[in-house]
């Protein structure tokens, strides 16, 4: 135990009672116990680099190109994306991809290449591999896009997991983006940023990193192509980014860099090279589609960690209703649950929770639960008898079940890389189905140490099956909360066949998107905490996480009413929308803020409401495609570097431009316009782009700007889908998908593509079919003719 472990351990014991903080400290100190003697010390170390080429094996895609000192493995795949691993290493055993690895495609050939080295030219790019082991991806044309040095290790003399580092050059104009859920982003600039899940202790604001969910995924733009790139290895490890320079002309472009160092794990690594949407749709092929919400996940969802009781649940959902404001869903957090124990429930307080969530079900609402990893190491808790029955809790080295501290006091943790117990957690689901639960948010599953935040509950030299290869906790750390979301989502699958899961993680990995979303944590109250928000959600979409959001008002503190309805205004265009109050918050309803913040807050949510049926085709084409909801100004274009360096407004799929208010006291903000026509959403004023416009941002409202020609699926009035169509540019043709969802199950919908056109002083809309253009399926209603 260090100092600023010791440090953290007597906060505790001030801010959660005597008993509880020295729960803490005697944790803190076991679990470096535990690992003083669960853990191999590093002691000497033998420093290794691939060296010369020896001898080359081609194979179908492309082969292994052997060194004095390793190998090097190379396939490009039929889908276009290539791999490569160093000492051996293959595509699996991955906790990231969601099937066996992709054929390889058998046009791929490894050949010679200039000055001794290897080369493999496919469709989409060209790798290069040199005679000492540096390997580059180029474009088609031969233009550079990534070129990775050869690796070195260190190797224990004495034998166990060796650290690497692999340093890479990209374009001098290259920018950086991705790598999970980053507060700094989304465009990451220079600096270092640890691979290592972790809660922060506090409120976070865009200086704090590493958080919840971290991913060594990067997406690299630049003028040439878009490439993305991911290191497959679950290890404790950083990212230090460096941004190029370009010379002005003077011929003397600084290339960008970026240095990944990890603490062990195999070194192997995808690159996919396109646009945007393509890179994100070939990961979405390799790592899993995503999960599809139930419609009533994409409304507006509110979360007390302190309810306290029934009737207080009762008495907020009545305000929503007396205030005509639109509520789908109602959080509630560990409090009902009886002495925090997880799969319990306080029935002095929620005496009848079946009977409650019947209630809010007749009127739409849907109740979620808090669902923490941590279970209470007592005899008589009942999941934690049935755990102990199942063998289902971590141990050390030393065969002992590792106990840890965290919310219901002693705890112990479930082994989720291991079938057995995920399908034993998998089924304690019923129990909360059976309380009328409809949807779960996981939480404190890093998972977290109350004695060091930051730090996991579990000693680093904790024994985890990981699918029957057996290690240690340094490799299953990060993916520990994916494995979770795992063993929910099929224990959910099996008990309601019927239904969509719906499960946020506030953590997770690579793949995460297969089980669900996630949401921001305990983002500090503040302007900079907005911001950090809309970073999180860019930087986990451009990542393959397309479903997350912000808890709306921050997390410590209370919000001055213009904070919380510029966060609320934010909030109704991301794809999970959720406020969210506590102890530490206080109450986050809208009325609570005056009712000049309800009128506003009310138009957002009434706008939500209405915009619902595309955010549901929003959500069928992140599944089928991987296209985040949320994306850059740059996704249509990222050579555009204005558009690149742009961070304050982004698109909300291919119809909708949003430009929310980040800072205090602003009535008219600046945006930056993809190219093309755009109209205001209220006004329907035109704008032309590519440019920088001025617009006004009263406190009713943030800008929104549609494009030129879309077609939105809208909520009609009478609570139908219809179309709203914008008027194209003369000259001019627009169109959009249309996913018609019947809100929950697992029927795939047909995809309806429309086109618009102007036709003289009107505009026609018609369905493209495999039997040619016909009308619409569903009323239209269009707008922007005027303009």
């Amino acid at each position: 135990m260090n100092g600023r472990d010791l440090v953290r351990s007597m906060k505790a014991v001030g801010s959660a009672g005597a008993v509880q903080g020295l729960l803490t400290v005697r944790a803190a100190w076991r679990r470096r116990r535990t690992d003083a003697s669960g853990l191999p010390p590093r002691g000497a170390e033998r420093a290794r680099v691939p060296g010369p080429v020896l001898s080359v094996e081609p194979a179908p895609g492309g082969g292994v190109v052997r060194f004095t000192r390793s190998e090097l493995r190379i396939t490009v795949t039929a889908g276009g994306a290539l791999f490569w691993g160093w000492d051996g290493a293959g595509p699996g055993p991955s906790y990231a991809l969601a099937d066996a690895a992709p054929e390889p495609d058998p046009r791929a050939v490894l050949e010679p290449d200039k000055d001794g080295a290897w080369r493999v030219v496919a469709e989409r790019m060209t790798v290069v591999v040199s005679r000492h082991g540096a390997v580059e991806v180029l474009t088609p044309g031969g233009v550079s896009l990534r070129r990775d040095l050869p690796p070195r290790w260190w190797e224990p003399a004495g034998g166990g997991p060796a650290r690497w580092m692999q340093r890479s050059e990209v374009a001098a104009d290259a920018r950086f983006f991705g790598l999970g859920g980053r507060a700094s982003g989304p465009r990451l600039r220079g600096g270092v940023y640890r691979l290592w899940n972790s809660d922060p202790g506090r409120a976070f604001g865009p200086g704090d990193d590493p958080l919840y969910l971290t991913m060594p995924v990067q997406m690299v733009v630049a003028d040439a192509a878009t490439h993305l790139v991911f290191h497959d290895s679950s290890w404790d490890g950083s990212v230090t980014l460096r941004e190029g320079e370009e010379g002005a002309g003077s011929g003397h472009d600084r290339v960008g860099t970026s240095e990944l160092r990890m603490d062990g794990g195999p070194l192997r690594c995808w690159v996919m090279v396109g646009t945007p949407a393509r890179v994100l749709q070939t990961w979405s092929s390799l790592t899993g589609a995503a999960a599809l919400p139930p419609a009533w996940a994409l409304g507006h969802q509110h979360a007390r960690e302190d309810f306290g009781n029934e009737q207080e649940v009762r008495r907020v959902v009545g305000g929503y209703h007396e205030r005509g404001l639109p509520l789908d869903a109602v959080h509630l957090g560990i409090d009902h649950f009886e002495a925090r124990r997880v799969f319990t429930v306080d029935r002095d307080r929620f005496p009848k929770l079946p009977v409650l969530a019947e209630e809010l079900l007749r009127d739409g609402i849907r109740l979620v639960s808090a669902v923490d990893p941590a279970v209470g190491a007592e005899p008589g808790n009942a999941v934690y008898d049935s755990g102990s029955a199942e063998d289902a809790f971590v141990r050390d080295a030393a065969g002992e079940v590792v106990r840890g501290v965290a919310r219901p006091g002693e705890v112990v943790h479930p082994d989720f890389t291991r079938a057995r117990t995920r399908r034993w957690w998998g089924a304690l689901y019923e129990e909360r189905l059976a309380r009328g639960f409809a949807g779960f948010r996981h939480d404190m599953n890093e998972p977290v140490s109350f004695a060091a935040f930051g730090e996991s509950t579990l000693p680093r030299s904790a024994r985890h099956d990981l699918e029957g290869r057996g290690g240690d906790h340094r490799e299953a750390h990060n993916v520990y909360a994916l494995a979770m979301a795992r063993a929910a989502f099929e224990g959910l699958r099996e008990l309601a066949p019927q239904e969509r899961p719906f499960l946020i993680s506030r953590s997770g990995w690579a793949g995460m998107q297969r089980y669900g979303g996630t949401w921001s944590g305990d983002v500090a109250t503040g302007w900079p905490g907005v911001r950090a928000s809309l970073s999180l959600v860019m930087g986990l979409g451009l990542s393959g996480v397309p479903y997350s959001g912000p808890d709306v008002g921050g997390s410590d503190g209370r919000p001055s009413p213009e904070l919380y309805l510029r966060w609320f205004q934010l909030g109704a265009y991301l794809p999970f929308f959720r406020t969210h109050g506590g102890p530490r918050a206080g109450r986050r309803e809208p009325w609570e803020f005056g009712d000049e913040v309800l009128e506003h807050a009310r138009a957002a949510l009434v706008e939500r409401r209405r915009l619902l049926p595309y955010f549901m085709t929003l959500a069928h084409l992140a599944r089928r495609s991987g296209a985040p909801y949320v994306r850059p100004l740059w996704w249509g274009a990222p050579e555009d570097r204005a558009l690149r360096d742009c961070e304050d407004a982004f698109l909300l799929g291919d119809c909708l431009l949003v430009a929310p208010v980040l800072d205090p006291g602003t009535d008219r903000r600046a945006v930056q316009l993809p190219r093309g026509r755009w109209y205001d959403v209220v006004t329907e004023e035109a704008y032309e782009g590519p440019a920088q416009v001025l617009l006004d941002a009263p406190l009713s409202r943030v800008p929104v700007l549609v494009r030129a020609g879309a077609v939105l699926p809208v909520r009609g009035d009478d609570g139908s889908v219809e179309l709203e169509v914008w008027a194209p540019a003369r000259g001019r043709t627009g169109g959009g998908l249309v996913v018609v969802d019947s809100g929950d199950g697992w029927a795939e919908p047909e995809v309806e593509r429309y086109v618009t056109r102007r036709q003289g002083g009107r505009v026609v809309v018609e369905r493209d079919g495999d039997d040619g253009p016909g009308a619409p399926s569903l009323p239209v209603r269009v707008r922007g003719l005027e303009s």
